[in-house]
């Protein structure tokens, strides 16, 4: 991969406003110089940045919202008094995401793997996956309640408020990045279509992939946006006011569920799908890509 996911959180920044981009690296890469901006106030280097970002939102899903929080704090723009207090709380957000961080990158290297070889163990990916939603489930928000408490204490109104749009953005994001594609519908983001471009795949490759995606014999979780838009909503609301416990957002738990649930099973749904189609270049192309993924840990790379 050569786009960025260092600094990630104001490519969501820029999807808000014409904000510049700061310096990005790839999943384990090294951070590049930005190049100057053109006239619309976006640089050349910026469509690598978000192409680097929806990239990382198809394949990171373990925390749910807490990782959209999580990811807002990189380009928060705290001040200097309030940086050793914010990255410790960064810290406890990744530690409390951990278990669930763990068994997705269980998931990624089963997916990894059975691509190189060219043979996935369809219940070994199942498997995967629902130990990974379970970890969403049960562990992310009752870990993460206390330091998302005392990023409230921390910030400042405006700072509060700000959190809360970077968040909605990277729901904005994930949406786009994680696109399926329903009946009719080729959407340009979404996730076919970016491998499609990234591995060269055949029209004839493609066109067996979709039908693979629509095979009713594949039982698939639904997205319910609407559910997801609701929690943002409330976590907003409460985010900006005065007061903020994180303990009474009951809701939290299926949210992160529900998000983590289907964007893992999609993406090793698709992984399925197209491994056995690949041409043993397009397999090592691929199989690459995921090993990417797998050695990923956002919490030993950004900075607020």
């Amino acid at each position: 991969m050569t786009s960025a996911v260092r600094g990630i959180g104001i490519v969501a920044a820029v999807l808000l406003s014409a904000g510049a981009l700061g310096p990005m690296t790839a999943c384990g890469g090294s951070a590049a110089s930005k190049p100057p901006a053109t006239a619309s106030g976006i640089g050349p280097e910026d469509d690598d940045a978000t192409a680097g970002l929806m990239d990382h939102h198809r394949h990171h899903h373990h925390g749910g919202v807490t990782l959209f929080v999580a990811m807002s704090l990189d380009t928060l723009g705290i001040s200097h008094e309030q940086q050793a207090a914010v990255e410790k709380i960064r810290a406890d957000l990744y530690a409390g995401m951990e278990p669930a961080r763990a068994a997705e990158q269980n998931l990624i290297t089963i997916l990894t793997d059975g691509v190189a070889a060219g043979t996935l163990d369809a219940a070994k990916v199942d498997t995967a996956v629902q130990q990974l939603t379970a970890a969403a489930a049960t562990t992310v928000h009752d870990a993460s309640a206390g330091a998302l408490n005392q990023l409230h204490e921390v910030l400042t109104p405006p700072q509060r408020s700000a959190l809360v749009d970077k968040v909605q953005a990277h729901w904005a994001v994930w949406q786009k990045a994680n696109a399926e594609e329903a009946a009719g519908g080729r959407p340009e983001g979404g996730r076919l279509a970016t491998l499609a471009t990234e591995l060269d795949l055949t029209p004839d490759q493609v066109a067996q992939v979709r039908a693979a995606l629509a095979d009713p014999t594949k039982a698939m979780p639904r997205l319910d946006p609407q559910e997801i838009a609701a929690y943002l909503t409330a976590f907003g609301d409460a985010f900006r006011s005065d007061t903020f416990d994180a303990r009474t957002l009951t809701a939290a738990d299926r949210a992160n569920a529900h998000l983590v649930g289907w964007g893992s099973a999609h993406m090793a749904h698709l992984v399925e799908a197209l491994s056995p189609l690949l041409t043993p270049e397009q397999r090592v192309e691929l199989a690459q890509h995921l090993r990417e993924h797998t050695s990923h840990d956002p919490s030993a790379e950004a900075n607020p």
